[in-house]
Parts: C-alpha cells; structure tokens; sequence
C-alpha cells in the first residue's frame, strides 16, 4: 500500500535564487531633511511575510546592496515582494518604495538583471489570500415581486501576518449598485489566517414598479448589469484601528445563466488598486531566477537518470549525456549545477570530472593548465562548493569572524590611505591576518574532504603525465583549484560560501580584497617556486608579498598539496563530530507549565550539529539545554490552533516535546529538514505524531485523553539521504529534464550537425552554429542524442499522464 501511495505522488518544489543589486535615486521618506541621513535595507517578501533581509547601508540615496540570495519557497504564494526601508533611530522602520511581481510574471524576469520603479507602500494595497463565495438566486413570493440573493462567504486562505502574529479577521459583505447599498458583517474569527466563517447573508433584489407579470420570475438583465456583490476582509483592532486585508468584486452578471455560482477569488487592493500617477521613488537593481519543479515519483526518473549516470564510460567523453548537456545549455551554469550533484550522490562525479579533465594536445601550455572556464573547471569549482562547505567552515570561518568582529584597518595603499592612518600598523594587521589563513590553510589538510582529494590526485596525474617535462605542473595544477578557485574565492565572497550573512562593509570587502590576492599568490606554484611576482601590479603589494617569500613558505604549499593529493585513502576526519549545520533566533516555548500567556515564548539562538540540539540565552553564550540528536523522535510541523502562532515546529521526544516558532515559512522549513535528516537514522524514530498539543486532559488533535497515546498522524519520511550533500536526485533529475526540454532547438541543431558531419566527411555548413558542438565522433554523438530524445519522450508522457490539476478560480 506504501508504495502504490509512494507511486502516485508527485512533489511541487519551488527554489528561488537571485541578487539585490543596488538601489538608485531613492525618494524622500518623511521630509526634505530626512533624505540627507537616509539608511536603508531591503527586504524579500512571499506576500506579505519577510523572509530574508540585507543588511543596512549607511547615508546613501544609491546604495549597493550586493546581497546574494537563494532559499526553497515551501507554500504557495501570489506575490514576490522587494521593500526598501529607511532605518528609524528611535522609531519604527519607514518604507521607501517597494518592487512586486506576480507569481505569473517571474519568468519575464528569470536569468537577467533588470532595473525595476519603486512603486509606494500604501496599507491598503498590501493585500494577500483569496476567499471562497457562493452565490444563489432563490424566488421571494411576496406583495412585492423580487427575488431573494444569498451570499455564502464559506472561507478564507492565505491572509497576512499582522505584526508577526495570526490576524483576527472578519468579513463585511455588501450589494452595490446605483441607489443601494446595503452592509452586512460576519463574526470575528480569533488567530488564524486560514478562517472559515461559514456564514450566510441574504438581500432582496426588488423588480421594476411597471413589471407585472406574476410567473417564471427572472432579475431583469438592466438589474443585474447595474449590481455586484463587494465582501472586504478587515483585521479586528479591538482598541486599534481595524486593518483593511482585501477586497473582492462580484458582478451579479455571472447569474444570469445559472442560479448558482461558487468561486474562488483572488483579494485585491481597495478600489483595484487604482491610483493617480505616483511620485518618483526611485529604482531597484534585482536579478531573479525563479523555479518551479513539478517532480514525479522515482522509478519515472530512471532512464534519464541512468543513461546519465553511464557518461563517465562513454568514449569519447564529448559524446556523453553529461557532456551534451553541457554543449547544448546557453548558460553552461544553469545545466552544471544539477549535473554535478546527480552524479556527486551517485559518486560518479570523481570518473566523469577525470575523463572530461584530460587536456586536449596543445589544448593548454603549462601555465595555462585548467585556468579556462570549460565543463571541467565548472563541475569541479560546483563540486568543491558542495563538499567543501564544512571545510571551509572549520578552516576559514574562525578567521573571517575575527576580521569582521575586530574591523582593523588593513589599506597599505598610499593612494586609498586616509587621513590618520599608519601605514605601517595596517600592514602589521594585513600581515597577521594573512598569516592566520594561510597557516589554518595549509594545516588543514587532515580535514579536507575524502572526494576533493580524489580529484585533486586525478589532477595532478593527468597534469603530470601531459607535461612529463615540467615537474612543477602538477602542484599548479592542484594549486589553481584549492588556492584560486576555492580559498581565495571564499575569502573575497564569504556571504556566497554561507561563511557570513551579509556581503561585508566597503572596508572589510577592502580588506578581504588584499588578503585574498595574496593567498592566491602564496598558493601559487609557479609564482612561490619560481620567484615570479608578476601577479602584482602594484608596488606596494610587491613589497608587501616580498615579506612572505621564504623557503618554509614554500615547503608548506608543497607539503599540502602533497598531502590533499597523496595516493593514500584519507580516514574520515573528527571535524565532522561539531560541524554546525544551521543555527539562528528563534522563538521557543517554555518547557514548564507554571507561565502562561505569550510571556511563554521567549527568544532563545538555536543551534544543531551532527550530534546535538541546543539553545542558548544569547548567541555566544553557554547552552541552556543540550539535546542529544540520538533522541530525537520526530521534527514535525505544529497545526497553527495549538498556540495560534505560525510557523512552528516541534522537536519530539521521550521527554517533553520542545516547540520552537522560527522566523517565517522559510526558516521553519529548514530547520525541519536539517533537524529531520540529521535523526533520521535513530532506532526509535516515530511512525505517527499529534500534530497539536496535549492540554486540557487531551490531544487538542484526535481528543485522546492519554498524553502517551500513539500519534494520529503519519510523520514525514525524509526524502533526502545525504546529510552533508543535501541531494534530491529526483528534482535534480526533473532539472537537468526541464533544461534538456527549454533547449530543444539547440538539440535538434546538435543532431542535424553530426548527421551533416556523417555525410560529407568534409568543411560543414553553418559552422557557426555547429562550432558551439564539441563532436569528436559523430556516430556515437547521434546514438547520444537519440538516447537522450527516448528518455525525455518517456518522461514527458509521465508528465502529461500525471497531471496535476490546479484549484479554478472566479476571477485573475
């Protein structure tokens, strides 16, 4: 039964990624006097919850943001959202402007930087959710001739947060037309988003004076055009003033053939949103990059997934599944990425990365040996992304922390040097910092992971079996990926390596700047054994690099590139034991029952690694509690009723359940899945869990008086089974199916190459085009693309069969 339930099941995964470029010419916030100080941050919003913000920018009308982003998008929403905000000092958080696209629009956008007007914040157009309405038109035998309209208002889904918290909400329904209209309210619903009102509403709809016909009763079409149903959505502000949600429009039209019409509808801003021409507030730099996976059941996957899977064995390499996605994707990026990781998990990245690595004869001199930007540099810089996460972590993090926190000058620029600085004492710290990464770098051998190695020893084979003559080669060939394309990277982009939250300040990023260009020159062979400097231009660097150029210097490099490339198999290092796999704020309930009230929930930083759960007062401080991960029972979402609070979750043990409410849907989702994966191989993992509480002499959820009852239900199987990697070979498999699919036409020009190359054995037509193909042999390139077009034909059937039907709704 489990698997017939397992086959049917098909997975909606939405991920997006992107970058908050720069702001321009922002307006003014509250008076002219207030644009001189202006301070801003900008936000991201699934409607009208935040899920992610930079950080702020001092005193600028331009600020660049800089800010990376990417996070699932675990629910449905309508609206992406940008706001910019102006600091307040000792008030609130004013907004300046804000950028939102439609879900439907996002594609318009996908891929490309574009500059996008600030449009105003204005509170009643902050609108999300939609509410579901019947209508029905019923004959009134009365003196008078009507008919009688009832307006059903069943429920709503998907309205906002107010102040953080569950909204209570009610519904004001009204008949509107030239010379009526009357109101009628539904109750107040208490601390949900999600209210169902279930609550009738009926309205004569009076005829003509001069009708007086007395049978087959019909509203008159003139009625009719001139009425509509108007149903507001308000939030109850008890002593404050009540907050506008939404809005929807019904014109009585749509019961002109047929009595009865029941409809989802879409909430909209008051009056449409219709609005004179706004004051110029500015611009917003964005890129975006939505995604949205439609991922079927496994064993739909397995002829793509194995065709690909057999790439590494395909002679030549360029003929290969893997290969040919990467010739056919106009951004190679976009198709490496997915790539990488199904073969990573399927631990065939280490064949494919060799065979596609070897250089070509005459391909590459010396000193050029992978420093391009090919397939193979791509999927190994992705590969070292992905395992060299807790690498990084335990080799570089300690260091960027103390830059950050201690914020030293390091400028040793004559030129860039400010007034009252000392040059001599910034180049004592650029020193000291330099030598701290360098020594944490090259002692860090032991923690290097086991499948970096591999490729780091296939590297240096390859390199020093092509240039036999050089024996230098292959140390530079090791040395440009680990020194830089992975150290010096993470150094001068901590935020995109996770090592930091934020993109640094104009002078961290100065100073990451330097020490980076001068751990990519320590780490470079050939500059460290030949003595070359070349790599500086300026003076000053020069003089600064001279002080590191010592023979022990050198025999550091040597010795670690010889031991992260040695022909030993490495033992799986006890760094692991402490990685940090996600810690931030949250909110947590208290485990005692003595408080009551919302003083029950108090701040407290979260933190969980390979082996154990704690919380803490503050970041930094000692533990208040520490959970064993082995403890752990379930990690499953709480039903909103249990503390009319959103985005909770709970830890569930033998003891007390531990109830935790993150940020926004993003946060809670993450901490889930970590939590999840992270215990998912313990002995006593629950099948069944309450999804609520247990107060009151009962499960709030199933009325089970026992506190040890068995759960009503079903826990969440973990789909993943990699915690390090964090591979879902199925979406990866869709991807990879999705970018074969958008980039048909260049598939079908791949094929018509090698069917021309077959035939004339001669110069081609239309080299322009077929120049962008690697095709070293035709025949087996075709056989490739035939395979390929199979799987993709299977699979689309597997799609169209499986189709996922969407709610319909009344109106856009």
């Amino acid at each position: 039964m489990a698997e017939e339930e397992d086959d049917v099941r098909i997975r909606v995964l939405q991920s997006l990624r992107g970058k908050i470029c720069e702001a321009k010419n922002l307006g003014p916030v509250s008076g002219p006097n207030r644009q001189r100080d202006l301070c801003t941050f900008c936000t991201i919003s699934l409607d009208q919850e935040e899920v992610f913000r930079t950080k702020v920018f001092d005193k600028s009308l331009s600020p660049f943001y800089g800010e990376d982003f990417f996070f699932e998008i675990p629910r449905p929403f309508q609206y992406l959202s940008f706001y910019i905000y102006a600091k307040g000092s000792f008030q609130r958080d004013l907004p300046v402007g804000k950028v939102s696209i439609r879900k439907e629009e996002l594609c318009q956008h996908s891929g490309k930087e574009h500059w996008l007007s600030l449009q105003p914040v204005d509170p009643n157009s902050e609108v999300q959710g939609k509410v579901h309405l019947e209508l029905r038109l019923s004959e009134l035998i009365t003196d008078n001739v009507c008919q009688q309209l009832l307006v059903r208002i069943i429920e709503c889904q998907g309205l906002p947060l107010i102040s953080g918290q569950n909204c209570d909400p009610y519904a004001t329904v009204s008949l509107v037309g030239p010379a009526r209209s009357d109101h009628k309210k539904t109750k107040v619903k208490k601390k949900t988003s999600d209210p169902h009102f279930e609550e009738t509403f009926s309205f004569e709809v009076t005829r003509s004076s001069s009708y007086s016909k007395k049978s087959n009763f019909q509203v008159e079409e003139e009625d009719i055009e001139k009425l509509e149903i108007k149903v507001d959505l308000w939030n109850n502000g008890n002593l404050a003033q009540d907050v506008f949600l939404g809005e929807t429009r019904v014109s009585l039209k749509i019961l002109m053939n047929d009595h009865i019409h029941k409809a989802w509808y879409l909430l909209q801003p008051k009056g449409n949103g219709n609005k004179q021409k706004p004051e110029d507030l500015g611009s917003l730099r964005l890129k975006i990059n939505y995604i949205e996976d439609t991922v079927l059941p496994s064993s739909c996957y397995k002829p793509l997934c194995n065709l690909l899977l057999k790439s590494p064995d395909v002679k030549p390499i360029s003929a290969s599944p893997a290969h040919v996605l990467g010739d056919i994707c106009k951004e190679r990026y976009e198709a490496v990425l997915p790539l990488v990781r199904l073969l990573l998990h399927h631990n065939r990245l280490g064949p494919f990365v060799t065979a596609v690595a070897c250089p070509g004869a005459g391909e590459h001199t010396a000193n050029t040996i992978f420093r391009g930007n090919s397939l193979a540099t791509r999927c190994i810089d992705d590969m070292m992304k992905i395992v060299g996460k807790s690498y990084l972590m335990v080799t570089l993090k300690p260091v960027l922390d103390e830059i950050f926190d201690s914020n030293k000058t390091c400028e040793i620029d004559p030129i860039k040097l400010k007034e009252g600085d000392n040059v001599d004492v910034n180049k004592e710290n650029l020193q000291n910092y330099v030598q701290k990464v360098f020594s944490s770098i090259t002692q860090s051998s032991a923690s290097c992971p086991a499948l970096m190695c591999d490729v780091f020893r296939s590297l240096r084979h390859m390199a020093s079996k092509r240039f036999p003559a050089d024996p230098h080669v292959q140390y530079s060939a090791v040395s440009s990926f680990v020194f830089l394309r992975f150290f010096a990277v993470a150094v001068l982009s901590p935020h995109s390596f996770q090592l930091r939250p934020h993109h640094p300040d104009p002078e961290i990023s100065r100073t990451l700047t330097l020490i980076s260009k001068t751990i990519q020159t320590l780490g470079s062979w050939g500059s460290l054994s030949k003595n070359k400097l070349s790599s500086f231009k300026e003076t000053f660097m020069y003089d600064f690099f001279k002080s590191f150029q010592e023979d022990k210097c050198i025999e550091k490099v040597k010795k670690f590139l010889d031991e992260i490339s040695s022909n030993v198999n490495k033992e799986s290092s006890g760094m692991e034991d402490a990685l940090i796999l996600k810690e931030g704020e949250v909110q947590k309930r208290a485990q005692g029952k003595k408080r009551i009230g919302k003083r029950n929930f108090k701040k407290r930083w979260l933190r969980v690694t390979n082996r154990e759960l704690s919380y803490h007062k503050h970041r930094g401080k000692e533990a208040l509690c520490i959970i064993d991960v082995k403890s752990i029972q379930a990690v499953e979402k709480l039903d909103e009723s249990a503390f009319n609070r959103k985005n909770m979750f709970q830890v569930v043990r033998a003891e007390k359940p531990l109830y935790v409410q993150a940020g926004n849907c993003v946060e809670a989702c993450e901490w889930i899945e970590v939590l999840n994966q992270v215990s998912r191989c313990n002995e006593r993992r629950l099948a069944n869990f309450h999804p609520s509480t247990y107060s009151g002499g009962a499960w709030q959820c199933c009325k089970s008086p026992s506190d040890r009852a068995p759960g009503c239900k079903p826990c969440t199987t973990p789909m993943l089974t990699n915690l390090q990697l964090d591979i879902d070979c199925d979406r990866e498999t869709e991807r990879i199916f999705s970018l074969l699919s958008s980039n048909d036409g260049r598939l079908q020009k791949m094929e018509d190459a090698c069917a021309s190359i077959a035939v004339y054995q001669g110069p081609q037509r239309e080299q322009d085009d077929y120049s962008k193909f690697t095709i070293q042999d035709s025949k087996e390139t075709f056989q490739t693309l035939k395979q390929l077009r199979n799987a993709m034909e299977e699979l689309q059937t597997q799609h169209n069969s499986r189709g996922d039907p969407t709610a319909q709704y009344g109106s856009l």
